[in-house]
Formats: structure tokens, sequence, C-alpha cells
């Protein structure tokens, strides 16, 4: 039995789709919203696969720190200078469980936003997954203004950073 991430590839969109309905069925985005990803930063979109099969992803890219984008909202753009490396949607289906998916990608991105020159990377925790970000560094950031756009995703929605020096 072979797995491991890769680079995600335009004909992976469908198989992203079906994972985010499985697995983010209260975060509902449009097909564009990640095809759009996939255009804009394609270094930071990811396919996790066992045998061939993919079971999960991550999509990633600059962004603008303490401005996360809204669910199911397209960029347009990168910004210019990025502030943060912003963690999209990163959605593990159950099979993935025991393999160390999560952990490994996290490795990943953390390279990746070094690379683009971001001083820290963040992300908005969903689905009760505070703990599994702050078992990797991340830490929940109150932002007074981000309150209205945390709950459009849900109350327990947090916004999270960890510091890339």
């Amino acid at each position: 039995m072979t797995s491991g991430w890769r680079p995600m590839r335009p004909d992976d969109l469908a198989a992203v789709e079906a994972i985010a309905d499985r697995v983010h069925e209260a975060y509902p985005e449009d097909p564009a919203v990640f095809a759009e990803r996939l255009r804009l930063w394609p270094e930071g979109c990811l396919i996790y696969e066992r045998d061939g099969v993919p079971i999960a992803y991550v999509l990633s890219h600059p962004g603008r720190a303490f401005a996360p984008p809204a669910l199911n909202a397209q960029l347009g753009a990168l910004p210019q200078p990025p502030t943060t490396y912003y963690i999209h949607d990163l959605a593990l289906l159950p099979e993935t469980r025991g393999q160390g998916a999560g952990s490994a990608v996290v490795g990943r991105l953390l390279d990746i936003a070094r690379r683009a020159g971001c001083p820290e990377i963040s992300l908005v925790a969903v689905n009760d997954s505070v703990g599994f970000w702050g078992r990797h560094g991340f830490r929940p950031v109150d932002v007074p203004t981000l309150a209205e756009k945390l709950r459009s995703y849900d109350e327990n929605a947090r916004y999270m950073v960890r510091p890339l020096g």
C-alpha cells in the first residue's frame, strides 16, 4: 500500500469536491473556489493519495494577516506582498486516520510558507480542529474585527496563527 502527498492537478478537482462534500458538509464552497486557489497558487495545493485514490487535500496560499477570505469567496488575485501564508482548507477523510497525513502536510506547508517569504502562517480552525492545530504550534488570536466573518463559518471558528521566525 502506497500513500503520500503530491501536487494537485486540475484533473483532481472532482475528487477535491467529493472530499469537501463529505468532510466540510457545513462549509460548502463552489467548485470555482477550489479551481481558483489551484490556478493562483499551485504550490500550496496538494492531494493525499492511498493506492492512487485521493483521500485528503489541502488548499493554501499567500494572504493578508488578520484578513482571511470569507467562506465560498474567490480571491481575484494574491496580495503583493503577502503578510501571512493562509491555509484555506485541509480536508482528511476518515480513511487517513493513523497515517500521519495531517501532521506531514503541516510540515510541508511551513516550508512552502517560508519559501514564499511569509512571516507567519494562519488559518480559520473549524470542525473542532483547534486542538490539532495547537499541537502544531498554532495559537488562537482574538481579533474583534474578525468576529462577524468567523461566525459565517460557525460559532466555534477560531483564527489561529503560527509565527515562522
